[in-house]
């Protein structure tokens, strides 16, 4: 048997593991958190925001008791980079874990190291949620037993104390996720692809990233085609079925996914669908919310 039999989805209400590990470890907790997205990230305004900002020096809407003066009007103040933006509960996880409830503006000394602690945190947090969603596909016992393996030692690092977390080999980590999430990607991809040869085999690439930006893909069978990084700003996919597509990583700001069905895509995250443009018609998966913004 392949890696993958049949490649259909766990029923969710079923998966103890889904709501455990993503809906609340993974979902970001704002009222847990001392506003490190607001402060440690740098922003610039080509990224939706009004105007850059240095890594380290607190958002100017940031209010004392860490809450967004201006959360209700992001979208018309011109910062949809911060409504686009996902930490996967990385923000709580280092507030209330690795400094134990005591924030940067209580002991400045150690700001630095929990911005830097955040960062880390923020990628583990990031593999965990790609590795849980592979539990929510049907896979033989053997790839799921490493998968398990992976989500319980990634998991592990998420508890080290900062200074050994900013010791981590970060690199060799991901590097190691990477390879699992690949091979999951190859065989979801076949159960689509079947007679249909890759769409997109030698087109032009972007620093090695697939060069989609405002394309007309609304006819283009994108059916479990492995959209990796792939830039897609501005690209029309409407009334698309994306089922079984690897979309991690990929820039979707301002694409246009009105009436599109992605239900079944993989490796997809709020923060992308965040940025993207959408309405009622929309299919998303179970995992995903629906921008309150979207018509």
């Amino acid at each position: 048997m392949g890696l993958l039999q049949g490649v259909s989805y766990i029923v969710y209400e079923n998966s103890n593991i889904y709501e455990d590990r993503l809906f609340v470890d993974m979902k970001s907790d704002c009222r847990k958190c001392f506003g490190l997205c607001c402060v440690a990230l740098y922003f610039s305004a080509s990224e939706g925001f009004p105007g850059d900002k240095e890594a380290g020096k607190p958002c100017s809407n940031l209010k004392k008791d860490f809450r967004c003066s201006v959360h209700k009007d992001l979208q018309e103040k011109g910062h949809k980079g911060c409504t686009s933006y996902e930490c996967f509960g990385a923000g709580q996880k280092v507030a209330q874990t690795t400094f134990k409830g005591q924030d940067w503006q209580k002991d400045i000394e150690s700001a630095q190291q929990m911005f830097n602690a955040f960062s880390v945190m923020r990628q583990l947090h990031e593999m965990l949620w790609y590795l849980t969603e592979i539990l929510l596909i049907k896979i033989d016992s053997n790839i799921r037993n490493k998968v398990e393996h992976l989500i319980n030692e990634t998991e592990e690092l998420t508890y080290l104390n900062a200074n050994d977390l900013l010791e981590l080999d970060i690199d060799s980590h991901r590097v190691k996720v990477n390879s699992l999430l690949k091979k999951v990607s190859e065989h979801v991809c076949v159960k689509y692809y079947e007679d249909k040869r890759k769409t997109f085999k030698g087109k032009r690439t972007i620093s090695r990233r697939l060069d989609l930006i405002g394309k007309d893909l609304k006819k283009t069978d994108l059916r479990g085609e492995n959209l990796a990084g792939a830039l897609l700003i501005a690209a029309d996919l409407r009334g698309n079925n994306l089922a079984g597509t690897n979309l991690i990583g990929a820039d979707l700001r301002n694409v246009d996914i009105r009436g599109a069905n992605l239900t079944e895509s993989i490796f997809i995250t709020q923060s992308q669908i965040n940025s993207a443009k959408g309405d009622s018609n929309t299919s998303l998966p179970i995992r995903i919310k629906r921008p309150r913004d979207w018509s």
